[in-house]
């Protein structure tokens, strides 16, 4: 049994899995990889459709770990497409549709490479592939759920690979070994409506505000890290709501996206934005209240066995040498971290969720070759 990863690509997109919905996805999956005599279990909660499938003996010293997603965001108007957004339509040597580089490819790849193994040189050891219809939401009934499942049936990985699109120019040139931490703040400041001709009968919370985004925005959160590029806080709304030009507002409101390096942890920069509101509500004497919502941690794995297992992959089979890096937004893969060692590497992301979003057929085939090399040199060490 042989999977093209190409074909298995175009059925995944052919799937509609506009996150939570899953589209025959994960049943798919689930079918393919049993009747190549995985092992497969569900770990479905909620509404989103999870599935973990392992080939080897349960709680083997030596696993290879793969974690992947179905899931694809929404895709605006079909109109502006060139081709149908589910319709895998292959011009040339080009597959369009949505999840076509994020990441249903990356799944494909992995799992062509994954059967293959099996089938002709079963390893010693496992392989066990865990997949994911809500990572491109908050994620909260996915990975997360998968982990629980795991934990709770005795199933581990000692390694994971996740497969996002890693790639920023050319196939081979990225492998992440970490991501930075991102969480957002809103604040409201709360004053005293009152007639703008009469300013000192009323508590304008504009100016307030205004002051502390300014503080925020202008600070130097660090220099960077090792393995990272400096912290970043961007103001992205700033808003009253007021439509009349006489009239100081009672609130205001303002948001704040915090994507931040291992120097930092949610907790010390939520302790620092609290410090920044009180001390501008007291100068004020406007109320500023904020809540913070957390997408997830920093997190690196150093340079060691994994990362140069996953580059010497690469370069044997694209000729390039990787880049290790941290940059981009969050992944499953701050998940991951906390049950064992994880990497990121897959296909060039550059029409990621975007209108047309494509890959090449080619890039589908070599990422099959990369992922069965590293399955190769995995159980060869």
């Amino acid at each position: 049994m042989t999977i093209d990863p190409a074909d298995l690509t175009a059925r995944l997109i052919q799937c509609a899995s506009v996150t939570p919905e899953d589209g025959g996805a994960i049943p798919l999956l689930d079918s393919l990889l049993k009747e190549a005599g995985f092992d497969t279990f569900r770990a479905d909660r909620g509404n989103i459709l999870n599935l973990v499938a392992r080939f080897g003996p349960k709680g083997h010293a030596k696993t290879f770990g793969f974690n992947g997603h179905t899931d694809v965001v929404p895709v605006g108007d079909p109109a502006d497409w060139t081709y149908p957004p589910f319709s895998a339509h292959i011009d040339g040597t080009t597959m369009f549709g949505r999840g076509a580089a994020d990441m249903k490819s990356g799944v494909a790849a992995f799992v062509a490479a994954a059967v293959d193994r099996a089938r002709t040189n079963p390893p010693d050891g496992a392989i066990v592939i865990t997949l994911t219809g809500d990572e491109e939401d908050m994620g909260i009934d996915g990975t997360r759920a998968i982990l629980d499942w795991m934990d709770t049936n005795g199933e581990a990985m000692d390694v994971c690979l996740v497969g996002e699109p890693t790639c920023p120019n050319t196939l081979g040139d990225t492998i992440k070994i970490g991501r930075r931490g991102s969480m957002t703040a809103y604040f409201t400041a709360t004053g005293v409506q009152g007639h703008s001709a009469y300013p000192h009968r009323a508590k304008n919370p504009v100016p307030a505000l205004a002051r502390l985004m300014d503080r925020l925005a202008t600070h130097a959160l660090d220099d960077g890290t090792d393995h990272f590029d400096a912290s970043t806080l961007a103001v992205t709304t700033f808003d009253t709501g007021n439509p009349a030009n006489n009239v100081i507002p009672a609130a205001c409101r303002s948001t704040v996206n915090i994507r931040f390096n291992d120097s930092h942890s949610s907790a010390t920069l939520t302790d620092w934005l609290k410090v920044q509101a009180a001390a501008v509500a007291d100068e004020t004497g406007i109320d500023i209240a904020m809540k913070i919502q957390v997408s997830g941690e920093s997190f690196v794995t150093p340079p060691g066995a994994l990362s140069d297992l996953i580059a010497k992959a690469v370069e044997a089979e694209t000729g390039v040498t990787p880049e290790l890096s941290t940059t981009g937004g969050t992944s499953d893969a701050r998940f991951v971290k906390s049950h064992c060692p994880v990497v990121e590497f897959g296909l060039v992301g550059q029409t990621m969720h975007q209108v047309d979003e494509r890959v090449e057929l080619s890039d589908i085939h070599g990422l099959k070759a990369i992922y069965a090399r590293i399955l190769d040199d995995y159980f060869a060490s």
